[in-house]
């Protein structure tokens, strides 16, 4: 008999071999169809709002690698545990892989996107598994030791896990974005027909950039899978509610006036101060001007973007047509979509929290109402209607720090989308408050830069700052969680100067 180790090891081949299996079917079928991927995002469906904000609060966008890693680590221990007990019934072996394959199954059939054929992956996975196992355990010979069970081919345990990682690869590399990527390289975007104005940012040491840089840009969303997109293939439809149904490809889009435009964006997870908003420079077509052309039905209250993934979003058909830059957007910073932003198309309507109104991979338009459908986050109780409220953040100094006494800049940024900042605000040690210099500004719909010299005296300090919107309306300094419309409170930092 072999020991429990290349026992546990045959079990890891087992489960390796049916993974890497389903990870090239699945690169057939579609890449979100792969077991891992798709019982990844039924758990991301599945799990309370606490456990979802705490992940994006300790990992931010690394949060769904966190989660993948921790489904691997949970099948490599079932595996091997599972490879020891099949030593001695073989029946372990197979009911866990039938276990897998079901579970697999079940979840990529449940996914928004999926139709039969995403079944097959999770199928292909469990029937190698099978062969995989039938293969390496065998029964032990007469002429061995009476001792019940099976024996395991040491060798056979190594060429399975060589081949499961070739497989594997192979199927990453087959179900990756590269088609996409390229692509995405040869598009080239048309210039705008109406570029709105730039603004300019403070030069100041630790401030963040007016613009933010396409890789440093915040991500949020629910995809374990990126998307796969390719522009000859795509098209917009706009249906529901609506006179007119349209259709459009990604040519057409682009052969339409375009419109340029600075626009900050946040997420309503954003804790204070957080980092989870980011300010960019937005090409598209005026979702305005798609509405018109649809007709929306009377009642139609309610635009419900969806995403390639299933994904959908509630935005008032108000705040579409009011005047504001809501755009159905191909561009950011001067380049496509990122793959990881969006592309091809994604949507952004200024003043609103992402989750109602920056769909990414957008593929459909359906005009209905807040009365007759929930989409994703507000059928797991999120507000229907997120207007973001007014931010303000220290950028510089940083918590902790210590900087040099006297004159000492203390500079960050503050958002209130659609409404505009006009006061920011900072003080020391809860003394008297102290009016903020303020960056220009472009318009309501981006963040603003301030700053302020601070006169610092040696000791512990604490620093905190507050926004005043356009409006007349002064942050608020009780402290919320995100959870349901956004979160509210003063940001602060502790520094000591010497």
């Amino acid at each position: 008999m072999n020991g429990k180790p290349i026992a546990a090891l045959a079990g890891i081949a087992c489960a390796g071999s049916a993974l890497a299996a389903a990870q090239l079917v699945a690169a057939a079928v579609a890449p979100g169809s792969a077991p891992v991927a798709a019982v990844g995002a039924a758990v991301v469906d599945a799990v309370p709002e606490p456990v979802k904000e705490f992940a994006i609060r300790t990992f931010g966008a690394n949060d769904k690698l966190v989660l993948l890693l921790t489904i691997g680590a949970v099948l490599l221990v079932a595996a091997a545990v599972v490879g020891i007990l099949a030593v001695r019934r073989i029946a372990v072996g197979h009911t866990a892989l039938a276990l897998l394959g079901a579970a697999g199954a079940a979840a990529a059939l449940t996914r928004p996107a999926a139709n039969a054929a995403w079944a097959l992956p999770s199928i292909a996975g469990a029937a190698c598994g099978a062969l995989v196992l039938w293969l390496l355990y065998r029964r032990t010979a007469a002429t061995e030791p009476p001792v019940p069970g099976r024996a395991v081919d040491r060798r056979g345990v190594l060429i399975a896990l060589a081949g499961a990682g070739v497989a594997g690869a192979a199927g990453w590399r087959l179900g990756g974005t590269g088609e996409v990527d390229a692509a995405r390289d040869a598009v080239r975007l048309p210039a705008a027909v109406d570029v709105g104005p730039a603004g300019e940012g403070l030069d100041i040491e630790g401030l963040t950039p007016y613009v933010t840089p396409n890789a440093d840009f915040y991500r949020v969303d629910t995809a374990l899978v990126i998307p796969r997109v390719l522009p000859d293939d795509y098209r917009l439809k706009i249906t529901g509610r609506v006179k007119h149904p349209i259709e459009l490809s990604y040519r057409d889009l682009l052969e339409r006036d375009l419109v340029e435009r600075e626009i900050t964006i946040s997420c309503v997870s954003n804790e204070v101060g957080g980092t989870l908003a980011g300010n960019a420079r937005w090409l598209g077509l005026p979702l305005a001007d798609l509405l018109a052309e649809a007709e929306p039905e009377p009642g139609a209250d309610q635009v419900v973007s969806r995403s390639e993934d299933g994904w959908t979003a509630g935005t008032p058909t108000a705040v579409c047509t009011d005047g504001r830059d809501a755009l159905v957007a191909v561009g950011m910073n001067g380049e496509p979509l990122p793959l990881e932003h969006g592309f091809p198309v994604r949507m952004v309507v200024p003043g609103l929290y992402g989750y109602v109104s920056a769909t990414k991979w957008l593929v459909e338009i359906e005009l209905s109402s807040f009365a007759d459908f929930d989409p994703y986050w507000v059928r797991r109780d999120w507000a229907a209607e997120a207007p973001i409220k007014t931010f303000s953040r220290i950028d510089t100094p940083k918590p902790l720090k210590t900087v040099a006494g006297g004159a000492t800049t203390v500079a960050g940024v503050a958002w209130a989308q659609h409404r505009g900042v006009e006061l920011v605000e900072v003080r020391v040690d809860e003394g008297e408050w102290n009016e903020a210099d303020l960056a220009p500004v472009i318009g309501t719909d981006t963040w603003r830069q301030w700053s302020w010299t601070w006169e610092a005296d040696p000791g512990r300090h604490k620093l905190e700052v507050r926004a005043t919107d356009a409006e007349g309306d002064t942050q608020t300094r009780e402290r919320r969680t995100p959870f349901p419309d956004g979160a509210t409170g003063w940001h602060s930092v502790v520094v000591t100067a010497e």
